[in-house]
């Protein structure tokens, strides 16, 4: 129903200005249901408190160091979390792009075989260079990772408790699925794998 009235709504402005429009593809995100809403807003927040963390001044106006402001041990877990996530993104996009590693149902990474020969051209000198012990350590710490946040997503949300994990999972899994780009290995909730069209 959305999409209908926005196309007939850019088809009333094209014939109102006299002019032709370009195929425009208008997506309109399904709605999520209210834990998925809750789990993501948890998982925003730690996104922003993580930039809060990597942007306080350590020094005064007067020039005198400044302590951080404290936080709970689950909290700077989640952040410590957030940051070991960011700092293997393009390690795990080139991963997923060499076929090395695929989102799995449950919401973490899973690896598959260290493939060299079908590198694209742009990541041949890393596909050569990668070993496996060190892509096992850094697939074991991004994974870790996102056990972390989901901890701290059930933490922070006071409808959740620790039994709920399968459902947190499904929505971290669910968020790969939506996020991932064409020709990445994804995991069905039945188990099968597929490559994104």
């Amino acid at each position: 129903m959305k999409r209908l009235l926005v196309t007939a709504t850019l088809a009333a402005l094209a014939v109102l200005s006299g002019c032709t429009l370009a195929e425009v593809k208008v997506n309109v995100a399904s709605e999520r249901t209210s834990l998925e809403n809750q789990i993501l807003g948890s998982y925003n927040s730690l996104s922003e408190e993580t930039l809060l963390v990597a942007s306080v001044r350590g020094v005064d106006p007067l020039g005198r160091i400044q302590a951080p402001p404290r936080k709970s041990r689950e909290q700077q877990d989640a952040v410590t979390a957030m940051q070991v996530m960011s700092f293997h993104a393009d390690d795990i996009e080139a991963f997923k792009r060499l076929g090395w590693a695929g989102e799995d149902n449950q919401g973490l990474l899973k690896g598959f075989a260290l493939t060299r020969d079908k590198a694209p051209q742009d990541l041949q000198d890393f596909a050569t260079g990668y070993r496996q012990p060190e892509f096992d350590a850094v697939l074991g710490e991004v994974n870790r990772a996102r056990e972390a946040v989901m901890r701290r997503a059930i933490e922070t949300n006071a409808s959740l408790t620790p039994a709920d994990l399968p459902k947190v999972r499904a929505v971290f899994a669910k968020l790969a699925v939506d996020t991932a780009r064409p020709g990445e290995k994804l995991q069905a909730p039945d188990g099968t794998w597929t490559v994104k069209k």
